[in-house]
């Protein structure tokens, strides 16, 4: 393992990051709900914790009025570029405290500074949606299948400097902005709250925007140091084990008895249903799996058996 940073070191990297980017937000009663609501958690502790590279940062809102109203300033970010020439048709759904941002047809965008565009679609899927996932994953993007218009093209393709902060991708669950900051708008709530939807001990380490303070919990540093995967239960125990492969890829190590978990809550899920399959597999590879969703869309759920889902899985991976 390479050698760690201190906690106060970590707690003033986060800080600094957090306060650029909150700097970045034009809106100003919105900056300043949200320099009071930020949560930081997960992968990005652990990482600076091991001393390896942090791939992103990953925020959380403590309250549902502050992430909605930053869902809808970043999708108001994506509709000014529309008029550029660009295609990216965006909505915030909120129904029942469940916030979503929704790609209601296939849209394509580019980040200042990146040499190709970003693609975007819709978590959920719809038929669109799947024809457009296949679309992307079949065929190489290409600048001018982008953009609508000549003008367009040479605004997105010409040296510009590079702007921070700026959002790159959107999804369903999520918000991507360049500088690694993604702001998860599936989940908002105080730290247990959020912690509640963690699948791993080593994840539930968090920075608090609101008094500055950094919490490292001790059995989230035995697992690190251990680097020893230590499930706690989660709502979403497929993703759990989906995410299994990342870690044993870095040299992570599981017993028999985690797994055995996770198998036990997943055995207690009907993925027949659909809206159970569909929940479950938030954040999971999705541009793969919206093309299963489809399919079973499309049959008869007498007819959807685990035979069935073998071969379409087998298809599609």
């Amino acid at each position: 393992m390479n050698s760690g940073m201190r906690a106060k070191t970590i707690k003033s990297i986060i800080s600094r990051k957090v306060a650029k980017w909150i700097e970045t937000i034009e809106d100003k009663d919105l900056r300043e709900k949200v320099s009071q609501a930020v949560i930081v958690t997960g992968g990005c502790i652990v990482s600076m914790l091991m001393g390896e590279e942090v791939n992103d940062f990953d925020l959380y809102l403590r309250d549902h009025d502050t992430c909605l109203k930053l869902a809808e300033y970043y999708v108001g970010k994506f509709e000014a570029k529309k008029k550029k020439g660009i295609s990216v048709p965006l909505s915030v759904f909120d129904e029942d405290g469940r916030i979503k941002i929704i790609v209601k047809s296939s849209g394509i965008a580019s980040h200042e500074g990146s040499e190709l565009p970003y693609q975007y679609f819709e978590g959920s899927p719809d038929e669109q949606g799947a024809d457009y996932v296949q679309e992307i994953i079949t065929d190489p993007i290409k600048v001018e299948d982008v953009y609508q218009d000549t003008e367009a093209k040479a605004l997105a393709t010409e040296t510009k400097p590079k702007a921070e902060y700026k959002p790159v991708l959107l999804t369903t669950n999520a918000i991507t902005l360049s500088d690694k900051i993604q702001i998860v708008v599936r989940f908002y709530g105080e730290p247990d709250k959020i912690h509640g939807n963690y699948d791993f001990v080593h994840c539930t380490c968090y920075w608090t925007s609101w008094n500055n303070e950094l919490v490292l919990r001790p059995l989230a540093l035995e697992a690190i140091l251990a680097k020893e995967l230590q499930y706690v239960g989660s709502k979403y125990p497929i993703c759990s084990m989906v995410r299994v492969r990342k870690f044993l890829q870095r040299g992570w190590k599981i017993n028999a008895g985690q797994i055995l978990k996770m198998a036990m809550q997943i055995s207690e899920l009907n993925l027949k249903d659909l809206k159970v399959l569909e929940d479950q597999l938030t954040g999971v590879d999705t541009a793969y799996f919206v093309q299963l969703l489809d399919r079973l869309k499309a049959k008869d759920p007498e007819k959807v058996d685990a035979a069935y889902l073998v071969e379409i899985v087998d298809r599609i991976f």
